[in-house]
Formats: C-alpha cells, sequence, structure tokens
C-alpha cells in the first residue's frame, strides 16, 4: 500500500484552492488557510518534492514562479500551472 497517497496532499489541491479563492493570498495567511483545510499537521507532495509542510509548499511554489506577486498578495499565474 502507497503510504504517501494516503497521507500526503497533492500540491495541485492546494493550487486549486488559491485559484478557486478568486482573490490575493499574504503568504502568511495562505499558509493558515492550508492549515486550517487540511491540518497543521498535513503533508504535501509535488511531482518533484515531498515531506513538506504548509510552509514549505508555499516557498516551494513561489520558488517554480507558479505565483503573480502584488502588494495584495499572491494569486496561482494560470501560465505556470502544470495541467496533468
Amino acid at each position: 500500500m502507497d503510504t504517501l497517497s494516503e497521507s500526503s496532499i497533492h500540491g495541485h489541491d492546494v493550487i486549486e484552492m488559491i485559484t478557486e479563492s478568486g482573490h490575493p493570498w499574504t503568504r502568511e495567511d495562505l499558509v493558515l488557510a492550508i492549515g486550517s483545510r487540511w491540518g497543521l499537521d498535513a503533508r504535501f507532495h509535488t511531482c518533484s518534492c515531498e515531506g513538506m509542510d504548509a510552509a514549505a509548499l508555499v516557498e516551494f511554489l513561489s520558488a517554480r514562479g507558479k505565483f503573480i506577486e502584488s502588494e495584495a498578495g499572491v494569486v496561482m499565474d494560470p501560465t505556470k500551472v502544470c495541467q496533468h
């Protein structure tokens, strides 16, 4: 049995949450919202990384250029969201 699939949330789920919200997030509010939705102890994975907490996932997405940043906060860059 694959424990990763049972215990880890894919980053795509978080990307979907950010996109569906329709508003910019401060990084701090985004980390809190992720914790509220999936739990403070939740771990996340992407196609290339695993074992991240919410703050690490937000940093990972930022480092990969997935966000459009402004003074209001971050939103997803739709041109940078993989479709698999």
